[in-house]
């Protein structure tokens, strides 16, 4: 059992900033403006990350000080970080509110009635704001208040006027009455913004524009070869060449992948993939298409020389599925089956004298320098036997790789990595970890051999207590 303790050991030297994500690759969805686990995510940052998050920016509330209910001396950060703690909700939608609101985190020189109606509660679009909630404590804790209540079903203080799944016509803000936006709700959390501010552009953009400008999600940052899913639905993705490719049957996805490495992810980081070549048959399939028939290997389509071939190794002709050419589309074209392809789909083959066991497909041998390996790459493939003379028919190419999406570590060291288009990317904190979804159980310790086989790529680390994602460059 791999134990957590182990990333304590893990430093990482060298950091280099990654660009946040621009604006224009996203595209803002006024039906879902944040998910409700964002903003109930109070533990997303400590009181010393509150203090280090403004402590960063131009304005001033780092060191502010605000009387609260008891006329007692409180530094902003802290009104901040105790009263998300009270209410269960982030810190995080605070400091956005903050700055969507009065800009008080940019704003090196704010006035007094800037602070006193910090994240403009009860200041309504006609009219000042209400003298009731004139402080910056009171703003803080009544913004609070107002969106912990709206979650929590309780309408005694706030209208509820907007409710998830029902729809509203909202004029432009600012422009003629002929411009409108239509919003239909999907959670709590945006109807909840909506009733806090009644606005699709000017209010409720500007929110989501500035929360990922400074808590940009994980997004594109799952590695080439993850599984993932977003959370109550059942369809699975494969993320490849920076796109979501959708399983279109269960039997597709299973006859590739585990269900156990699929990761379950919100609905922002699966939309800011855009929607690649869907996969729709089982790995191994055969497929005919213009009277010629391939067998699909991953992600290439072989074609099968004759009948007599396909006879000679034994396919079954019941198996054959019918398929228009455009469904071959996007499949790399592999090398033709022939008569002297004996394992078309590949087989592990053990030499009887030295017990070195190789992969064979192809018409090549791959050394397996690691049981750990076969279990990973091929965990119902059985291992046949044979003699040296055998082997020797296939010339020896390069050691066998693990495949994407798997996490490894060595006997003798700490580092976790996952496998992603060939390379080790090592893991930089729990808290990455954890936030990739990835699960503690699924790392698989190899020996030293079969890392320096995969060369290592850019350290992937999400640590929220950054500014912004991070790649620690090797």
């Amino acid at each position: 059992m791999i134990r957590k303790k182990s990333f304590i050991m893990l430093f990482i030297i060298f950091y280099t900033l990654f660009p946040a994500l621009s604006m224009a690759s996203m595209t803002f969805d006024p039906n879902y403006i944040l998910s409700d686990e964002e903003l109930e995510d109070y533990n997303s940052m400590s009181l010393n990350d509150v203090e280090n998050f403004l402590g960063q920016q131009k304005g001033i509330l780092k060191n502010y000080v605000c009387e609260d209910k008891a006329g007692e001396k409180r530094k902003a950060p802290e009104v901040i970080y105790t009263l998300a703690q009270k209410n269960k909700l982030n810190p995080k939608f605070m400091l956005t509110l903050l700055q969507k609101e009065q800009s008080l985190l940019t704003d090196p020189h704010p006035t007094e009635n800037q602070l006193n109606a910090a994240v403009g509660y009860g200041c309504p679009d006609k009219g000042g704001c209400n003298p009731r909630w004139n402080s910056f404590f009171k703003q803080i804790n009544s913004s609070y208040l107002q969106f912990r209540a709206y979650l929590d079903d309780n309408p005694k203080n706030y209208s509820n006027r907007y409710e998830p799944g029902n729809t509203y016509i909202f004029k432009r803000h600012n422009t003629d009455s002929a411009t409108i936006d239509i919003v239909t709700p999907e959670n709590k959390a945006t109807a909840a913004f909506y009733d806090y501010t009644p606005h699709v552009y000017y209010g409720n953009y500007n929110f989501w524009k500035i929360w990922n400008e400074y808590f940009p999600s994980k997004d594109k940052f799952f590695p080439d070869g993850s599984l993932l899913k977003k959370k109550g639905e059942a369809g699975v993705y494969l993320i490849q060449n920076g796109e979501k490719r959708p399983f279109l049957t269960k039997s597709a996805l299973l006859s590739r992948y585990s269900l156990d490495k699929v990761v379950e992810v919100g609905k922002n980081d699966l939309d800011a993939y855009k929607i690649g070549k869907p996969i729709k048959f089982s790995n191994y399939s055969l497929l005919r298409s213009e009277g010629k028939i391939y067998l699909l290997v991953d992600d290439s389509i072989r074609k099968i020389k004759s009948n007599e071939v396909f006879k000679k190794i034994g396919f079954n002709p019941e198996e054959i599925i019918d398929v228009e050419k455009k469904d071959l589309d996007g499949y790399t074209i592999g090398t033709t089956i022939t008569e002297k392809d004996i394992y078309p789909t590949g087989a592990l083959l053990q030499n009887k004298k030295t017990g070195g066991i190789y992969f064979v497909i192809n018409g090549k041998k791959q050394p397996i320098w690691d049981k750990a390996i076969m279990k990973i790459d091929f965990p119902n493939k059985k291992i046949i036997p044979v003699s040296e003379k055998e082997l020797a028919k296939y010339p020896t190419a390069a050691p066998l790789k693990i495949k994407d999406r798997e996490l490894i570590k060595s006997f003798t060291s700490p580092v976790v990595y996952v496998i992603s288009n060939g390379y080790k990317k090592p893991i930089a904190s729990e808290e990455t970890f954890n936030s990739l979804g990835y699960k503690w159980k699924n790392i698989i310790e190899v020996n030293n051999r079969v890392l320096e086989i995969h060369p290592t790529g850019a350290t992937i680390n999400l640590d929220s207590k950054n500014s912004g994602i991070q790649i620690a460059g090797m």
